[in-house]
């Protein structure tokens, strides 16, 4: 997926301005910053629920604005912080909306439902016949992560999807979302507020500020290398302390053969 040339004014100002960022295939990549740095706008630009005013991002190598948005967003997953089930569905018919819409047979529907709810931890004979009201908060945002990933699609975004959970619930879904990937390869685009979140799930960091990149690295080097004041104020001073820490502990490797022998 690529960003190229994005532009974009509310009509406050500008938003992003000649924004430019490639995400690799199958991984977690987190976007991160302040308030109004546009990782909400970048993110709702990839299914088109809005329009950059120039410039062109690429969904699997093709223009997104030549394909019909609701065709698009069928073919791409989407987790928010609300969780957005339907209330009036049971559990197995908030699972299975999307490829139902597509026309999928009844048998295909269940199997594929029981097959995900597996995949999130949820017996599926326990919960397809209950409604979102009778789940806990965790539960329900397992359930959000599994109708994302319904429709077999190769991206997923989510929209700080774990910040309204307690403590105890958002780690166990964080670990259970990098588990997941390691199995289906999805291209994850996640949205946070939180450095702790980014850096435990992410495969790599996009760190924002007013509409362009600060930084732009896997979570080991964004903490190695480095770093402006800004960085270092938003991460937080003591992680960098932390991992200037790791490395000074760390055994030295051997320079030369005889280090080896000795």
């Amino acid at each position: 997926m690529e960003f190229i040339g994005i532009g974009k004014n509310y009509g406050s100002g500008q938003v992003l301005n000649n924004f430019n960022l490639s995400i690799p295939s199958g991984r977690i990549v987190t976007l991160i910053g302040p308030s109004g740095c546009g990782k909400t706008t970048l993110l709702k630009m990839i299914n088109r629920l809005v329009e950059p005013d120039e410039g062109t991002i690429l969904v699997e190598g093709a223009d997104n604005s030549r394909i019909d948005p609701v065709a698009l967003r069928r073919k791409i997953g989407y987790v928010i912080q609300q969780i957005g089930l339907f209330p009036h569905m049971t559990i197995e018919d908030n699972v299975t909306v999307v490829p139902r819409l597509k026309g999928e047979s009844k048998k295909s529907l269940i199997g594929r439902a029981a097959q995900l709810m597996e995949m999130i931890g949820l017996d599926f004979d326990s919960f397809r016949h209950r409604y979102p009201h009778e789940l806990s908060g965790g539960q329900q945002q397992r359930i959000g992560v599994a109708r994302a990933l319904a429709a077999e699609p190769s991206i997923i975004l989510m929209d700080e999807p774990f910040s309204a959970l307690d403590p105890i619930s958002r780690v166990q879904l964080q670990n259970e979302l990098m588990r997941l990937n390691q199995t289906v390869k999805k291209t994850i685009v996640f949205v946070t507020h939180d450095i702790d979140e980014a850096l435990k799930i992410a495969d790599q960091i996009v760190l924002l500020k007013d509409g362009r990149i600060v930084r732009s690295s896997a979570p080991q080097q964004f903490l190695a290398e480095p770093v402006d004041d800004f960085i270092r104020q938003f991460v937080g001073e003591e992680r960098f302390r932390e991992a200037e820490w790791q490395v000074r502990k760390k055994p030295a490797e051997p320079t030369s053969q005889e280090d080896v022998e000795e």
